[in-house]
C-alpha cells in the first residue's frame, strides 16, 4: 500500500512582502514629516533674511536703540576702587603647604582628553619644581 504523494507546500512568504502596505505608509509618513520640517526651517530662514524678522527681533532692536541713546552719567565711583584691599604677602612655609595641597588635587583630577592630560602634567610638573626648590615665589592676591 503505497501512501498518496503529499500535496506541495505554499512557498514561504517574507515579512517584507506579507506587510508591503504597512512598509509604504511608513515611508510615505517618513518622507511628509521630513518635508515639512525641512519646508517650516527654510520659512523660518527666509523671514529672517528679508529683514522682516518677529516680533520679538524688532522689540529688541528698539530697546537697544533707547538703551544706547541714554547718557550714562556718574557722580560716584565704582564700587570695585572700594573694595580693593592690599594683602599681607603669604608666608613662604603656607605657600609651600598649598603648593603640596594644590599638587595632590591635580593628580586626582582625571583629564577628559591629551591636551587636557597635558596642561595638567605641565601644571604638575611647576608646581614640583617650586616644592622642590628652596625658595618660594612671591605671591600676590
Amino acid at each position: 500500500m503505497e501512501s498518496p504523494p503529499s500535496a506541495p507546500q505554499p512557498p514561504k512568504v517574507s515579512a517584507v512582502r506579507r506587510y508591503k502596505l504597512v512598509w509604504r505608509l511608513l515611508l510615505a509618513a517618513n518622507l511628509a514629516l521630513g518635508a515639512y520640517m525641512f519646508v517650516g526651517a527654510t520659512k523660518k530662514d527666509a523671514d529672517m533674511d528679508n529683514g522682516e524678522g518677529t516680533k520679538k527681533h524688532i522689540e529688541e532692536e528698539k530697546a537697544v536703540a533707547e538703551l544706547s541713546s541714554v547718557p550714562i552719567v556718574s557722580t560716584t565711583p565704582p564700587a570695585t576702587m572700594e573694595s580693593l584691599k592690599v594683602r599681607e604677602p603669604i608666608p613662604a612655609d603656607q605657600q609651600l603647604e598649598l603648593f603640596k595641597w594644590i599638587l595632590e588635587e591635580k593628580r586626582k583630577v582625571k583629564p577628559k582628553d591629551l591636551e587636557e592630560k597635558k596642561r595638567i602634567d605641565e601644571e604638575k610638573a611647576v608646581l614640583k619644581h617650586f616644592i622642590k626648590t628652596k625658595s618660594v615665589p612671591n605671591l600676590k592676591f
